[in-house]
């Protein structure tokens, strides 16, 4: 059976995203942090306030019990914190310890510059088109949910 473009496209976006997370992956390897760790301190750092460990496991897309086990993780190594909720005694906010905020920079750095390889030729208006066209596709992604 050929290969519509449709499919194709399909195909490439997830290969896309797969290869691009793993090659950060790769590069980050030195900070000593698995690829769901490193991911979780990078949404709780672009957060304006710190959010609930429901609203991080929502940013990250990861179920709540997999959420907790990594910040056990990372509370053990000193990067993060749970903070209880007054309004509400069985939620906690994670917040970032003072020792996070390095490795989040050196994270943001290295994501930076993978981001600059692989968009190399790509002219702004390319990007504008690519970008339009992931954000109708996440939208009828969230029709289905």
């Amino acid at each position: 059976m050929p290969l519509t473009d449709q499919h194709r496209f399909g195909m490439q976006l997830a290969h896309m995203s797969r290869g691009w997370r793993a090659e950060l992956d790769r590069r980050l390897a030195g900070l000593g942090l698995s690829q769901a760790r490193w991911l979780v301190l990078l949404h709780l750092a672009r957060f304006e306030e710190s959010p609930t460990q429901r609203e991080l496991a929502q940013s990250v897309g990861v179920e709540g019990p997999t959420l907790a086990r990594l910040l056990d993780s990372l509370e053990t190594q000193g990067l993060v914190a749970r903070q209880a909720v007054v309004e509400d005694r069985r939620a906690k906010k994670i917040t970032l310890c003072p020792p996070a905020l390095p490795l989040i920079e050196q994270i943001e750095t290295v994501a930076n510059a993978l981001r600059t390889e692989l968009l190399e030729g790509i002219s702004d208006e390319e990007l504008r088109v690519a970008t339009h066209v992931h954000t109708r596709i996440l939208a009828n992604l969230c029709k289905k949910a």
